[in-house]
């Protein structure tokens, strides 16, 4: 006969009702579910709160604006948006800024995959080094290289020029953009490439026929975030760009808007001048929505 220890440690006791459990992770899952919608709701208000105002804003006029900042309009005032695109120049600037943008992102695009393609595929000496350089790019502040760039311009004659300031986006483009895509480039399967390069396929073809059609989804992502950023660019255009008022991008020609309401006081063309600016930049994110989550998790799930 076997005896069991008097001291012997007593089996834990399990919960036979396993229903209460169940009620307590629910209740804590509610809980969490609840702080979480919570905080997405003040993030909405806060991030969409200001463009909804401005934008209900540039309906209003200008009398209203100023007795009532955060009213309602009573009427729609279409006549905003008529003053701030032709009396403000708002389109004139608008079309400065697409034609310097189609330049600069094309450039940026074009050489940053080119680097990115060969940094990522290729062995080479100071490869390494090469990339860190790019990486390095991204922590050096802009404003350190204001004069050194302002006197690079001015000694190439390219001071309040299309071009210069072109060729200013691309390089402050670049660095990000290098980085980018060739953490992008390496996910791409070797096998395509290798199959191209055994048909006969020389490097360019390959680049450009095979593996860059690949990379659409993160070409498509630092695009987007590309646009935005020289859309909205406002330091290099002030430095670079200042001597023809005509001359003047978007964000400036708002800054010099925003300065002379001061003396004029038509505040609904200033919000209607605003609006434009703003509308596409909504409107491509809203486009391309997908494409830029898509671009952004293509690395991790391949």
């Amino acid at each position: 006969m076997t005896t069991v220890p008097t001291d012997a440690p007593e089996a834990p006791v399990q919960d036979s009702r396993p229903g209460r459990t169940a009620k307590k992770e629910k209740k804590e899952g509610g809980i969490l579910n609840v702080f979480s919608h919570s905080f997405l709701v003040v993030w909405v208000i806060l991030a969409a709160g200001p463009l909804v105002w401005v934008a209900v804003t540039a309906f209003r006029p200008s009398a209203d604006i100023l007795s009532d900042p955060l009213g309602l309009p009573s009427a729609l005032h279409w006549e905003n948006f008529s003053n701030a695109w032709t009396e403000a120049k708002i389109g004139r600037y608008a079309v400065n800024s697409l034609l310097i943008l189609m330049g600069s992102l094309t450039g940026t695009m074009l050489l940053g995959s080119m680097a990115a393609y060969v940094i990522a595929r290729f062995t080479f000496p100071g490869n390494r080094f090469i990339f860190l350089l790019f990486a390095g790019g991204m922590m050096f502040p802009v404003i350190l290289a204001l004069v050194p760039l302002f006197t690079i311009m001015d000694n190439l004659g390219l001071l309040d020029t299309r071009p210069g300031l072109i060729i200013a986006y691309i390089a402050y483009s670049l660095p990000f953009t290098t980085f980018f895509l060739t953490s992008f480039f390496r996910t791409l399967p070797t096998g395509v490439q290798e199959a191209a390069m055994v048909d006969g396929a020389s490097h360019t073809r390959t680049f450009f026929q095979i593996m860059l059609p690949m990379a659409k989804p993160g070409l498509v992502s630092i695009g987007i975030f590309n646009f935005l950023g020289q859309w909205n660019q406002y330091l290099l255009p002030l430095l670079l760009n200042n001597d023809n008022e005509d001359n003047y991008v978007l964000p400036q020609g708002l800054a010099a808007l925003a300065v002379s309401q001061g003396y004029r006081g038509d505040w609904g063309a200033l919000f209607a001048g605003l609006t434009i600016a703003m509308l596409p930049v909504l409107v491509v994110y809203a486009v391309f929505q997908r494409q830029v989550q898509a671009g952004l998790t293509a690395g991790a799930l391949k």
